[in-house]
Protein backbone atom coordinates (compact mmCIF):
# COMPACT_ATOMS: atom_id res chain seq x y z
CA UNK A 1 0.00 0.00 0.00
CA UNK A 2 1.24 3.62 -1.08
CA UNK A 3 2.32 5.47 1.80
CA UNK A 4 0.20 9.04 0.28
CA UNK A 5 -3.18 8.47 -1.69
CA UNK A 6 -3.68 10.83 -4.88
CA UNK A 7 -6.36 12.98 -3.14
CA UNK A 8 -4.22 14.12 -0.41
CA UNK A 9 -1.38 15.08 -2.89
CA UNK A 10 -4.20 17.38 -4.90
CA UNK A 11 -5.40 18.53 -2.29
CA UNK A 12 -2.23 19.37 -0.98
CA UNK A 13 -1.39 21.18 -3.91
CA UNK A 14 1.34 18.80 -5.17
CA UNK A 15 0.85 18.74 -8.58
CA UNK A 16 1.21 22.57 -9.64
CA UNK A 17 4.04 23.28 -10.99
CA UNK A 18 5.91 26.38 -12.36
CA UNK A 19 4.91 28.43 -15.30
CA UNK A 20 5.55 27.17 -18.42
CA UNK A 21 7.68 29.61 -19.72
CA UNK A 22 10.01 29.34 -16.29
CA UNK A 23 10.69 24.99 -16.80
CA UNK A 24 13.18 22.95 -16.87
CA UNK A 25 13.30 20.61 -20.27
CA UNK A 26 14.94 17.81 -18.11
CA UNK A 27 11.93 17.95 -15.43
CA UNK A 28 9.46 16.69 -18.79
CA UNK A 29 8.98 13.11 -18.12
CA UNK A 30 7.20 14.15 -14.79
CA UNK A 31 4.63 17.11 -16.57
CA UNK A 32 1.32 15.36 -17.37
CA UNK A 33 -0.07 18.34 -19.10
CA UNK A 34 0.35 22.07 -19.53
CA UNK A 35 -3.10 24.11 -18.54
CA UNK A 36 -3.63 27.70 -19.02
CA UNK A 37 0.10 28.42 -18.89
CA UNK A 38 1.36 26.37 -15.94
CA UNK A 39 2.47 22.80 -16.04
CA UNK A 40 1.09 20.06 -14.12
CA UNK A 41 3.49 17.57 -12.38
CA UNK A 42 2.38 13.67 -12.68
CA UNK A 43 1.01 12.34 -9.18
CA UNK A 44 0.75 9.07 -10.05
CA UNK A 45 4.61 8.93 -10.57
CA UNK A 46 5.05 11.19 -7.32
CA UNK A 47 3.39 8.81 -5.15
CA UNK A 48 6.04 6.04 -6.35
CA UNK A 49 9.10 8.53 -5.94
CA UNK A 50 7.63 8.99 -2.57
CA UNK A 51 7.66 5.64 -1.70
CA UNK A 52 10.76 5.17 -2.94
CA UNK A 53 12.41 7.68 -1.17
CA UNK A 54 10.22 6.97 1.96
CA UNK A 55 11.42 3.24 1.87
CA UNK A 56 15.46 4.15 1.64
CA UNK A 57 15.23 6.61 4.21
CA UNK A 58 13.94 4.33 6.59
CA UNK A 59 16.61 1.90 5.97
CA UNK A 60 18.98 4.80 6.61
CA UNK A 61 17.34 5.25 9.66
CA UNK A 62 17.33 1.28 11.05
CA UNK A 63 21.11 1.49 10.37
CA UNK A 64 21.63 4.56 13.04
CA UNK A 65 22.99 7.26 10.25
CA UNK A 66 21.63 10.62 10.18
CA UNK A 67 19.77 12.35 7.66
CA UNK A 68 20.10 16.25 7.52
CA UNK A 69 17.60 17.98 6.27
CA UNK A 70 17.86 21.67 4.31
CA UNK A 71 15.36 23.63 3.77
CA UNK A 72 15.70 27.68 4.44
CA UNK A 73 13.06 28.80 2.24
CA UNK A 74 9.97 30.90 4.43
CA UNK A 75 7.70 28.45 3.40
CA UNK A 76 9.57 25.27 4.80
CA UNK A 77 11.76 26.26 7.61
CA UNK A 78 9.03 26.35 10.24
CA UNK A 79 7.65 22.97 8.79
CA UNK A 80 11.23 21.31 8.85
CA UNK A 81 11.97 22.72 12.31
CA UNK A 82 8.98 21.04 13.63
CA UNK A 83 8.52 17.83 11.90
CA UNK A 84 12.62 16.78 11.80
CA UNK A 85 13.15 17.73 15.50
CA UNK A 86 10.59 15.42 16.37
CA UNK A 87 12.68 12.38 14.87
CA UNK A 88 16.03 13.77 16.13
CA UNK A 89 17.50 14.49 13.20
CA UNK A 90 19.58 17.47 11.96
CA UNK A 91 18.00 19.96 9.88
CA UNK A 92 19.45 23.65 8.68
CA UNK A 93 16.75 25.64 8.13
CA UNK A 94 18.33 29.50 8.37
CA UNK A 95 21.17 29.80 6.21
CA UNK A 96 23.82 26.97 5.02
CA UNK A 97 26.88 28.02 5.81
CA UNK A 98 29.49 27.40 2.95
CA UNK A 99 31.66 24.48 3.24
CA UNK A 100 29.22 22.74 5.79
CA UNK A 101 30.13 19.47 4.58
CA UNK A 102 33.35 19.84 2.35
CA UNK A 103 35.02 21.56 5.58
CA UNK A 104 33.37 19.84 8.71
CA UNK A 105 36.10 19.78 10.58
CA UNK A 106 35.64 23.87 10.77
CA UNK A 107 31.87 23.40 11.16
CA UNK A 108 32.49 20.83 14.11
CA UNK A 109 34.72 23.59 15.94
CA UNK A 110 32.39 26.27 15.99
CA UNK A 111 29.52 23.72 17.61
CA UNK A 112 32.03 22.77 20.22
CA UNK A 113 32.78 26.43 20.72
CA UNK A 114 29.20 27.05 21.64
CA UNK A 115 29.55 23.93 24.33
CA UNK A 116 32.59 26.13 25.60
CA UNK A 117 30.41 29.06 25.86
CA UNK A 118 27.96 26.65 27.95
CA UNK A 119 30.38 25.10 29.86
CA UNK A 120 31.76 28.65 30.96
CA UNK A 121 28.42 30.41 32.00
CA UNK A 122 28.23 27.17 34.82
CA UNK A 123 31.36 27.98 35.71
CA UNK A 124 33.33 29.85 38.10
CA UNK A 125 34.82 32.52 35.81
CA UNK A 126 31.58 33.88 34.58
CA UNK A 127 31.54 35.78 37.37
CA UNK A 128 34.60 37.32 37.19
CA UNK A 129 33.95 38.95 33.39
CA UNK A 130 33.13 42.06 32.81
CA UNK A 131 29.49 42.80 31.62
CA UNK A 132 30.53 43.66 28.38
CA UNK A 133 32.21 40.51 27.94
CA UNK A 134 29.06 38.59 29.04
CA UNK A 135 27.26 40.21 26.82
CA UNK A 136 29.29 39.94 23.45
CA UNK A 137 29.77 35.97 24.80
CA UNK A 138 25.55 35.94 25.10
CA UNK A 139 25.08 37.48 21.85
CA UNK A 140 27.57 35.06 20.25
CA UNK A 141 26.05 32.50 21.76
CA UNK A 142 22.57 33.13 20.51
CA UNK A 143 24.27 33.49 16.36
CA UNK A 144 25.60 30.06 17.00
CA UNK A 145 22.41 28.83 18.38
CA UNK A 146 20.84 30.13 15.58
CA UNK A 147 23.33 28.81 12.65
CA UNK A 148 24.29 25.31 13.91
CA UNK A 149 21.79 24.75 16.69
CA UNK A 150 19.91 22.26 15.13
CA UNK A 151 22.83 20.40 14.23
CA UNK A 152 24.79 19.87 17.89
CA UNK A 153 24.21 16.25 17.52
CA UNK A 154 25.84 15.35 14.05
CA UNK A 155 28.64 14.38 14.60
CA UNK A 156 29.79 12.88 11.81
CA UNK A 157 29.00 13.76 8.12
CA UNK A 158 25.25 12.73 7.59
CA UNK A 159 24.65 9.40 5.17
CA UNK A 160 22.09 11.59 3.74
CA UNK A 161 20.65 14.94 2.93
CA UNK A 162 16.79 15.52 1.94
CA UNK A 163 16.46 19.22 0.08
CA UNK A 164 13.24 21.13 -0.19
CA UNK A 165 13.99 23.41 -3.52
CA UNK A 166 17.20 22.20 -4.81
CA UNK A 167 17.41 25.56 -7.02
CA UNK A 168 17.95 27.86 -3.79
CA UNK A 169 19.80 25.42 -2.08
CA UNK A 170 22.10 24.52 -4.92
CA UNK A 171 25.15 25.33 -2.53
CA UNK A 172 24.38 22.06 -0.70
CA UNK A 173 23.67 20.34 -3.99
CA UNK A 174 27.25 20.67 -5.28
CA UNK A 175 28.80 19.89 -1.53
CA UNK A 176 26.89 16.74 -0.98
CA UNK A 177 27.18 15.70 -5.03
CA UNK A 178 31.64 16.55 -4.28
CA UNK A 179 31.57 13.72 -1.21
CA UNK A 180 29.13 11.10 -2.92
CA UNK A 181 26.28 11.67 -0.15
CA UNK A 182 23.31 10.15 -1.55
CA UNK A 183 20.70 13.20 -2.32
CA UNK A 184 16.55 13.01 -1.54
CA UNK A 185 14.88 16.03 -2.86
CA UNK A 186 11.92 17.75 -4.04
CA UNK A 187 11.95 19.21 -7.14
CA UNK A 188 9.92 21.54 -8.81
CA UNK A 189 9.01 21.70 -12.57
CA UNK A 190 12.07 24.97 -13.11
CA UNK A 191 14.61 22.62 -11.19
CA UNK A 192 17.30 20.50 -12.93
CA UNK A 193 16.76 16.89 -11.27
CA UNK A 194 20.03 15.74 -12.61
CA UNK A 195 22.69 14.59 -10.12
CA UNK A 196 19.84 14.28 -7.38
CA UNK A 197 19.61 10.78 -6.23
CA UNK A 198 16.16 10.24 -4.97
CA UNK A 199 13.80 12.92 -7.54
CA UNK A 200 10.55 13.66 -5.72
CA UNK A 201 8.43 15.79 -8.16
CA UNK A 202 6.32 18.31 -6.23
CA UNK A 203 5.41 21.61 -5.95
CA UNK A 204 8.54 23.09 -3.80
CA UNK A 205 6.91 26.40 -2.93
CA UNK A 206 2.97 25.45 -1.32
CA UNK A 207 3.44 25.03 2.67
CA UNK A 208 0.30 22.06 2.23
CA UNK A 209 2.96 20.37 0.12
CA UNK A 210 6.00 20.68 2.15
CA UNK A 211 4.17 19.66 4.85
CA UNK A 212 2.58 16.58 3.69
CA UNK A 213 5.83 15.50 1.72
CA UNK A 214 8.07 15.93 5.00
CA UNK A 215 5.39 14.17 7.32
CA UNK A 216 5.55 11.26 5.44
CA UNK A 217 9.57 11.22 5.48
CA UNK A 218 9.59 12.10 8.76
CA UNK A 219 6.97 8.66 9.58
CA UNK A 220 9.34 6.73 7.68
CA UNK A 221 12.26 7.53 9.49
CA UNK A 222 10.28 6.89 12.42
CA UNK A 223 9.36 3.77 11.54
CA UNK A 224 13.09 3.03 10.86
CA UNK A 225 14.34 3.82 14.15
CA UNK A 226 11.03 1.90 15.70
CA UNK A 227 13.04 -1.66 14.10
CA UNK A 228 16.08 -0.20 15.52
CA UNK A 229 15.57 -0.08 18.22
CA UNK A 230 13.57 -3.47 18.70
CA UNK A 231 16.54 -5.01 17.22
CA UNK A 232 19.13 -3.65 19.42
CA UNK A 233 16.76 -4.93 22.41
CA UNK A 234 16.20 -8.35 20.55
CA UNK A 235 20.38 -8.28 20.45
CA UNK A 236 20.43 -7.35 24.16
CA UNK A 237 18.36 -10.30 25.02
CA UNK A 238 20.58 -12.94 22.90
CA UNK A 239 23.49 -11.85 23.57
CA UNK A 240 25.69 -13.44 25.69
CA UNK A 241 27.08 -12.73 29.39
CA UNK A 242 30.91 -11.47 29.25
CA UNK A 243 30.55 -11.53 25.56
CA UNK A 244 31.07 -8.50 22.98
CA UNK A 245 31.05 -8.59 19.50
CA UNK A 246 33.39 -6.38 18.14
CA UNK A 247 32.49 -6.60 14.17
CA UNK A 248 29.60 -5.50 12.20
CA UNK A 249 27.23 -2.86 13.22
CA UNK A 250 27.78 -3.32 16.91
CA UNK A 251 31.17 -1.77 17.03
CA UNK A 252 30.18 0.68 14.96
CA UNK A 253 27.95 2.03 17.64
CA UNK A 254 30.55 0.93 20.23
CA UNK A 255 32.62 3.38 18.60
CA UNK A 256 30.32 6.12 17.95
CA UNK A 257 29.25 5.74 21.97
CA UNK A 258 33.05 5.73 23.03
CA UNK A 259 33.86 8.67 21.14
CA UNK A 260 30.94 10.55 22.41
CA UNK A 261 31.57 10.05 25.98
CA UNK A 262 35.11 11.22 25.69
CA UNK A 263 34.06 14.53 23.96
CA UNK A 264 31.51 14.63 27.09
CA UNK A 265 33.75 13.92 29.74
CA UNK A 266 36.58 17.02 28.76
CA UNK A 267 37.12 19.33 31.21
CA UNK A 268 38.13 22.27 29.64
CA UNK A 269 39.96 25.24 31.48
CA UNK A 270 39.06 28.85 31.00
CA UNK A 271 41.90 30.64 31.04
CA UNK A 272 42.45 34.27 29.75
CA UNK A 273 43.37 32.76 26.34
CA UNK A 274 40.72 30.79 25.96
CA UNK A 275 38.22 33.35 26.90
CA UNK A 276 39.24 35.94 24.50
CA UNK A 277 38.84 33.26 21.62
CA UNK A 278 35.37 32.49 22.64
CA UNK A 279 34.68 36.76 22.13
CA UNK A 280 35.92 36.65 18.59
CA UNK A 281 33.21 36.08 16.42
CA UNK A 282 32.77 33.37 13.83
CA UNK A 283 33.29 34.50 9.93
CA UNK A 284 30.73 31.92 9.00
CA UNK A 285 28.08 33.60 10.88
CA UNK A 286 28.57 36.87 9.51
CA UNK A 287 29.39 37.09 5.91
CA UNK A 288 27.43 34.90 2.70
CA UNK A 289 30.02 32.07 1.32
CA UNK A 290 30.61 32.66 -2.31
CA UNK A 291 30.85 29.28 -4.94
CA UNK A 292 34.49 29.52 -5.16
CA UNK A 293 35.09 27.39 -2.37
CA UNK A 294 32.70 24.65 -3.23
CA UNK A 295 32.21 25.11 -6.90
CA UNK A 296 34.71 23.80 -9.62
CA UNK A 297 34.81 24.21 -13.43
CA UNK A 298 32.61 21.85 -14.15
CA UNK A 299 29.71 23.04 -11.94
CA UNK A 300 30.32 26.70 -13.42
CA UNK A 301 29.82 25.15 -16.62
CA UNK A 302 26.62 23.11 -15.95
CA UNK A 303 25.40 26.37 -13.89
CA UNK A 304 26.12 28.20 -17.08
CA UNK A 305 24.09 25.35 -19.60
CA UNK A 306 20.92 25.63 -16.41
CA UNK A 307 20.84 29.18 -17.02
CA UNK A 308 20.73 28.44 -20.98
CA UNK A 309 18.08 25.72 -20.31
CA UNK A 310 15.99 28.16 -18.74
CA UNK A 311 16.09 31.49 -20.31
CA UNK A 312 13.07 32.29 -21.09
CA UNK A 313 13.54 33.73 -24.95
CA UNK A 314 15.38 30.20 -25.73
CA UNK A 315 12.45 28.12 -24.56
CA UNK A 316 9.96 30.53 -26.44
CA UNK A 317 12.09 30.42 -29.69
CA UNK A 318 11.80 26.35 -29.32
Amino acid sequence: MPRTEFKQLLDAGVHFGHLKRKWNPAMAPYIFMEKNGIHIIDLQKTIVKIDEAAEALKQISRSGRKILFVATKKQAKTIVAEKVSGVNMPYVAERWPGGMLTNFPTIRKAVKKMSSIDKLIKDAAWDNLSKREKLQITRQRAKLEKVLGSIVDLTRLPAALFIVDVLKEKIAVREAQRLSIPIFAMVDTNSNPEGIDFIIPANDDASQSIDLIITTMCEAIKDGLSDRKVEREKDETDEKPFTLKKSGRKAVVKIIVEDDNEEADEKEEFSDDKIADLLVEDDLLDEDVSDEEVSDENAVEEEAIDEDVVDEDVIETK
